[in-house]
């Protein structure tokens, strides 16, 4: 009987990933480890192997084409073996498999301990049927829109706080609706996505106030050329949904520091001089190391700026992992160079410049762009004076980098030329009061104008 070959979730907030190029074909044999295919997820492009041996029966989805994680991608089994016909896979699949999970989150307690054959399936392996047929074999859905708008509607949610799922809040914007004037049906009066069908197809005489409020917004008329709707891809998808989760609900604050560099310049001319001929010479030792390491050292004296902020705890950590910031041809990435204040400078500069590398080739594993206690971008190679960077959650703050600039500033009594550097720290004020960013800042400042102090 053919095996099917699923979408994998391949990093952890992988929703659904796009097939690059399919490195086994049709009537190849496979072995259990093969790679059958590089796959985009929203953070990079990873290989997808086989799970059983065999051969490869059919490609159920063409390169460049996008599903969702547990959705088929092809099958393997014995040469001229019947196998089904494909399913039928759309774009609006991603939103059904959704909603199914959702509907399974937001399912009674008693539902929940009730058996269910689907439940027993591994969770790389999707269900028999298409996404269709598995809606129509689930437990009966909620009311339509319209039947929820009589006074046997549920009960409006508690304490004036809106509740919704990430999904209905997806559709919301995407359609235009205001899920403040829509009833939820899930716990708490929490709105769900199933709450939304048939929203705003409703006629707005129907008198009702819910039809009234869902009515979709009168669009602007713009000209028909003049402008290119670029598809979002995985990378673009994932940064969206993750800062939104930042600027809005994080209570942040912006402190601003300057750093005389001269002595970095320095110090990093003479290292570099120092490794010309030796066997560190490989190893360039760019400003961004310096400052990555005077960070991770500064980071020691401050654990409050090396935490986590986890609704009904601050998690101090007892190691620093430093994201580092790496712009790529979708977006950014963050790697994350693992116990950064026990390495070396050199040790630093090869890992950040060896983890770049790998972020913009899209060649990065999932454990090494995911757990970072502080982050660093730096936008100064841009030439950018200063900048503000939004916090990645669940971390307590980041510190944007601006350019080294030679400008006349007050020195030794007298008017001379500087190189200096500003940086502003972005603090959750949940974790960070000021007093504490400040004096962060303040170690920071003081060991770029005297780096000597990284090496005690």
């Amino acid at each position: 009987m053919a095996t099917k070959v699923v979408m994998e979730a391949l990093s952890p907030t992988m929703e659904e990933g796009r097939l690059v190029e399919w490195k086994k074909q049709p009537g190849d044999a496979v072995a259990v480890g093969d790679v059958l295919a590089e796959v985009e997820t929203d953070k990079a492009v990873m290989e997808l192997a086989a799970r059983v041996g065999g051969t490869l029966l059919r490609h159920t989805i063409e390169e460049g084409a996008t599903v969702p994680v547990s959705a088929e991608v092809a099958l393997i089994g014995s040469p001229g073996e019947e196998i089904p016909p494909p399913p039928q896979v759309t774009p609006d699949d991603v939103t059904a498999r959704a909603r199914t999970a959702e509907r399974v989150l937001a399912a009674p307690d008693a539902e929940a301990t009730q058996p269910s054959p689907g439940r027993d399936r591994p969770v790389s392996m999707p269900p028999a049927a298409p996404a269709r047929a598995v809606t129509e074999s689930a437990p009966p859905l909620a009311p339509t829109a319209a039947a929820r708008a009589t006074p046997a509607a549920p009960a409006p949610p508690s304490g004036g706080r809106l509740r919704a799922s990430p999904l209905a809040r997806r559709i919301a914007a995407e359609r235009g609706l205001d899920l403040a004037r829509v009833q939820g049906s899930g716990p708490e009066g929490r709105v769900v996505a199933r709450d939304l069908d048939g929203v705003g197809a409703a006629p707005a005489a129907s008198g009702t106030a819910r039809g009234a409020a869902v009515a979709r917004p009168a669009r602007i008329a713009f000209p028909a050329e003049g402008f290119t709707d670029q598809p979002l891809t995985q990378m673009r998808r994932a940064i969206a949904r993750r800062l939104v989760q930042s600027i809005g609900p994080i209570p942040t604050f912006y402190l601003t520091a300057e750093a005389d560099m001269e002595r970095v310049t320095e110090a990093r001319a003479a290292l570099l001089e120092a490794a010309a001929d030796g066997p560190s010479a490989a190893v360039k030792v760019s400003f961004n190391d310096v400052i990555l390491k005077a960070v991770a050292t500064a980071l020691r004296q401050h654990p409050m700026c090396n935490a986590w902020w986890e609704d009904d705890r601050i998690r101090l950590w007892h190691d620093v992992h430093l994201g580092v910031a790496v712009a790529i041809e979708d977006g950014l990435i963050t790697p994350v160079i693992r116990h950064a204040d026990q390495k070396s400078l050199r040790e630093i500069a090869a890992e950040a410049g060896e983890l770049a590398a790998r972020a913009r080739a899209r060649r990065l594993a999932p454990d090494e762009y995911t757990g970072a206690t502080f982050s660093v971008s730096n936008l100064g190679m841009l030439g950018i004076d200063e900048f503000t960077a939004i916090i990645n959650p669940p971390e307590a703050a980041i510190l944007a980098v601006g350019r080294i600039e030679e400008r006349p500033v007050a020195h030794g009594g007298q008017v001379a030329l500087r190189r200096r550097m500003r940086m502003t720290l972005s603090c959750d004020h949940r974790v960070i009061d000021g007093a504490t960013g400040a004096r962060f800042l303040q170690t920071l400042t003081g060991m770029l104008e005297n780096p000597l102090a990284l090496v005690w």
